[in-house]
């Protein structure tokens, strides 16, 4: 093991390997399941799973690395998904992306050195209608401008200093 890897807690997906260790092809499933557990997928845990479904590990990450739905760092309070899609490139997603980075003071795939805020540029949101679009958590933030995209991460770290 290397000395910087973390230990999970594995006993965190007994449910789910004891519902889909028998179930063939269950490995996506059990691997977002793993995901929703822990916030991203610790090397530990992608070992854990392949031994209790039978697997090579290899085949484990390389599952998990194909599919861009994974992550195997964590990842902010709010992961902020930033459109790159031709609509939103066409109508300024480079000056919003500008401006979060600017903003956050971190770059695409970057967090926070506080844990709050996690950058990620991805290639479409489905969302053309409102481009440029971004999405924090589950929630949509569209017809952007540098300054609404600015004001957006403002509000949520006031939010947070509220509840600390």
């Amino acid at each position: 093991m290397l000395e910087n890897e973390r230990k999970s807690d594995l006993s965190l997906l007994d449910d789910v390997m004891a519902h889909y260790r028998d179930v063939k092809g269950s490995l996506i499933t059990v691997l977002q399941q793993a995901q929703e557990i822990y916030g991203y997928l610790p090397q530990d845990v992608l070992r854990y799973i392949a031994e209790q479904l039978g697997l090579k590990p290899a085949k484990v990450f390389g599952v998990a690395s194909f599919y861009a739905q994974f992550r195997f760092e964590p990842v902010g309070k709010y992961l902020i998904m930033l459109c790159k899609g031709t609509a939103c490139h066409v109508n300024g997603a480079d000056s919003i992306g500008g401006a979060l980075e600017e903003e956050l003071g971190i770059h695409d795939g970057g967090t926070t050195p506080d844990g709050l805020f996690t950058l990620k540029y991805v290639a479409c949101l489905g969302c053309c209608s409102l481009s440029p679009v971004m999405m924090i958590n589950e929630e949509t933030y569209g017809s952007l401008t540098p300054d609404k995209a600015r004001k957006i991460i403002r509000d949520l770290r006031k939010a947070e200093e509220v509840s600390a």
